[in-house]
């Protein structure tokens, strides 16, 4: 019978983060188990950095950012002297089973762990949207509308002044926030790591909206593609075009979740210790279609997630 799990934050952390430990811990409770707090991820899990969570401990934290839990990457956890480690704290803490918050890189470790016979489920929580298998991620919502209101103030000075203003967002190697963010702020332009640039098809676009009459532009850029910066200079040296330029970086991590992603990490977090308690290990919790259902984790890496051709498209059309 399991009596104790554990849960833990890894990665990036992602708004809702809190969310998603408080129902893990409170449905565990609800069901007779224990849960231990893993702190800093990995490397407090192969360090036996762990305590205790009660009722009490989750208390007034849904609506916090960041994770109570703390969080990191490891280096040391993907070898085998790591796992091993890992492996002593689990035993040692008399852990049954493991509930795992983060993105694809976290899947991995949990996916390594169950292969040595863990019992493991992941929670998807990344403000990049990027885990393939569920439409959305924790964190992700609350990012977008962080950059849509730091768009919207942006707008009204570059209407006041007619000016191009470029929007540099997070997102190394995926381009949902950027595409999200650009089409809700209405931009005139986005690009995103999973399509090359085409400086040329950009500066076409900005001289038709000027012979249009558009006195001011919106470019929302992903950092994964180049720096704002270095567009700003590309844009000059190519067309003339005089930009500025706005880099919202860790911004978009912090403050607390809006309603979608706390009401989704607290569905998530409290299928996840369900699905425990049914056997079911070496999965994560997706969000697919508004229902909450289990596909193996890995998934999350396995294939990439493609952006939203439609959203690509009303980008174009709507941008004129």
């Amino acid at each position: 019978m399991m009596k104790r799990i554990a849960v833990l934050t890894s990665g990036g952390d992602a708004p809702g983060m809190n969310a998603a430990i408080r129902a893990v811990v409170r449905t565990a409770l609800f069901h007779g188990m224990e849960t231990v707090g893993v702190m800093r991820g990995y490397d407090g899990l192969m360090e036996g950095d762990c305590r205790i969570l009660e009722s009490a401990s989750v208390g007034g934290i849904v609506h916090r950012g960041g994770t109570i839990l703390r969080t990191s990457r490891s280096d040391r956890f993907k070898t085998e002297d790591g796992l091993r480690a890992a492996l002593v704290q689990l035993e040692d803490w008399k852990i049954d089973a493991l509930v795992v918050i983060g993105g694809d890189g976290t899947y991995r470790g949990a996916h390594a762990l169950g292969a040595l016979g863990v019992q493991v489920i992941g929670i998807p929580g990344t403000i990049d949207n990027d885990v393939t298998g569920t439409d959305v991620t924790i964190g992700f919502d609350t990012a977008v509308n962080t950059a849509f209101q730091a768009i919207q103030k942006l707008r009204d000075t570059a209407s006041s002044h007619d000016r191009l203003f470029i929007v540099e967002v997070m997102g190394r190697e995926a381009g949902f926030l950027a595409l999200e963010v650009a089409v809700s702020g209405g931009a005139e332009y986005v690009a995103v790591p999973e399509i090359p640039l085409d400086m040329e098809k950009l500066c076409e676009h900005l001289h038709y909206s000027r012979k249009r009459g558009k006195t001011h532009s919106l470019i929302v850029i992903a950092e994964g593609v180049m720096s704002g910066a270095d567009l700003k200079n590309r844009l000059q040296d190519t067309s003339g075009y005089d930009a500025k330029v706005t880099v919202l970086g860790y911004i978009q991590r912090g403050g607390g979740p809006t309603s979608f992603d706390t009401v989704l990490a607290s569905r998530m977090g409290g299928l996840a210790v369900e699905s425990l308690l049914k056997g079911e290990s070496g999965k994560m919790v997706c969000s697919v279609g508004g229902r909450m259902v289990l596909r193996p984790l890995e998934e999350a890496w396995g294939t990439r997630k493609p952006l939203n051709p439609e959203l690509l498209a009303l980008v174009d059309i709507l941008g004129v």
